[in-house]
């Protein structure tokens, strides 16, 4: 089957998430969508004849030899305003993983297709009720690591970014058409565009783009959460100190040294702020092939932290594997954290040495809790510094629109400096041709299968 042919057909799946549940939800879209419904459906009301739009009607749902399934209240959303913008018919069962398998296989049986992930939200978009930054939009809510960016995500839901990218872009198309009244008609007395109008026009764009982009960085904390790892060499107390931050046992704790031989991750909510706190294994030379792969994983967790916690026996005095593993760090994304504050402690005390070093230094007692509310708070302020709290209503694009906003910067400045050189018209307008094309692809006015495929292949089944 074609891929036009398999966007025409009739698609169901489970739309909510796997696991057992008070409520279940079975979606089905597409022009059989009330065909099917009505062969499955069995209304407790006696004179109920037909599904009336937007309202839930109660009954049970039954197998082909009409044994009842499940209680169910279904709703039907005709098109073109349900959210696929197909007939849509939502049973909303029990939330048991065999109840709600047993009515999609009913749903299948009678001529629905198993949905594609993001399959509904695609067809969303195809069908024009969305554009693709919209469509995007639902996957980034879905994922919301925070309420920040579930607002963030919420604000370009309503439309607003592709409406901003289209203004972008608009502005660009007036400048082409102006370039292509000088390349066709270079006898004609017409109002040439001055190459000054030109930069100056291509030049404000681009600083639009720059705030977009700055707000991707500033924001990506909210939108993506923040990697915390805590490292340090063995018995320093690391899976004390998470145990401590998440207030459960979730690593094990022992003064058998390597006993993390691998990394735990976990997920920590700082006031709001979801951070990703990976426990490592203790950092010392060892002939275990197995500790030792632990240890290289940590390394890796290490570079691509956005934080590091490096933990130290601030009891005992430091060790030169020590010192030298600590030499490593980038003052700038790490705290120093002196843990068994509660212990008699060495001399010179290790955090004096630390300090010296120009790292930040909190002390605690992941034994007792002492000071781990000012570590908590610090680890915020770090991973948030130059960002506070984002404007609910800003816009902030993904990953993938930031690229594409970069490349269309790109092509402008060098347009400019074209124009500066003195290049031609008719080339300064390839230029220009290529910007517009390249923000297109950002609201999907022109978009590849591929970029389709890539996108919607992130979504859930059934969303």
């Amino acid at each position: 089957m074609s891929d036009a042919a398999r966007r025409k057909d009739t698609i169901a799946a489970v739309a909510t998430p796997p696991g057992q549940g008070g409520v279940g939800i079975i979606r089905i879209s597409g022009p059989k969508a009330v065909e099917i419904a009505a062969e499955l459906f069995r209304a407790t009301r006696e004179d109920f004849t037909n599904f009336k739009p937007y309202r839930l009607h109660h009954g049970t749902v039954a197998d082909s030899g009409g044994k009842a399934i499940d209680e169910v209240l279904a709703a039907f959303m005709p098109g073109p305003k349900s959210y696929t913008g197909e007939d849509t018919i939502e049973f909303n069962c029990h939330g048991g993983q065999a109840i709600l398998a047993a009515v999609l296989e009913e749903c299948l049986d009678r001529g629905a297709r198993l949905a594609d992930r993001g399959e509904f939200t695609l067809r969303a978009y195809l069908n024009g009720r969305m554009d693709l930054t919209q469509a995007e939009a639902v996957a980034e809510l879905i994922h919301a690591p925070s309420k920040a960016a579930m607002h963030l995500a919420q604000v370009k839901l309503s439309g607003v970014l592709g409406q901003k990218i289209d203004g972008l872009r608009k502005r660009l198309e007036e400048l082409r058409a102006q370039l292509c009244v000088a390349v066709d008609f270079p006898e004609e007395e017409l109002e040439c565009l001055p190459m000054e109008e030109l930069a100056r026009t291509s030049s404000e764009v681009r600083e639009e783009i720059s705030a977009l982009l700055t707000a991707v960085e500033r924001t990506k904390a909210w939108r993506e959460g923040a990697l915390v790892v805590l490292a340090g060499m063995v018995n320093a107390g690391k899976s004390s100190l998470m145990n401590a931050l998440l207030g459960r046992n979730r690593a094990i704790v022992t003064e058998i040294p390597g006993t993390t031989r691998d990394y735990l991750e976990e997920s920590l909510n700082l006031g709001g702020l979801t951070v990703r706190l990976a426990d490592t294994a203790g950092l010392r030379s060892t002939g275990d092939s197995i500790e030792e792969a632990g240890i290289e994983k940590g390394r890796e967790l290490m570079e691509q932290a956005d934080l590091i916690l490096y933990v130290v026996d601030n009891s005992e005095t430091i060790a030169e594997e020590n010192m030298d593993a600590a030499t490593q760090l980038d003052p700038a994304k790490t705290i120093a954290v002196m843990n068994k504050m509660d212990v008699i402690g060495a001399e010179p005390p290790p955090w004096k040495i630390f300090k010296r070093w120009m790292f930040e230094i909190v002390k605690v007692s992941a034994k007792s809790g002492k000071n781990l509310d000012k570590l908590a708070g610090r680890m915020r302020e770090r991973l948030l510094e130059g960002a506070g709290q984002p404007d609910p209503d800003e816009l902030v694009p993904n990953a993938r629109q930031a690229q594409v906003l970069k490349r269309a910067a790109q092509e402008l400045e060098a347009m400019e400096a074209d124009a500066t050189a003195g290049v031609p018209y008719d080339l300064l307008g390839v230029r220009l041709e290529t910007a517009c094309n390249v923000l297109a692809g950002i609201t999907g006015r022109i978009t590849s299968e591929e970029v389709l495929d890539s996108i919607f292949d992130n979504f859930c089944i059934g969303k």
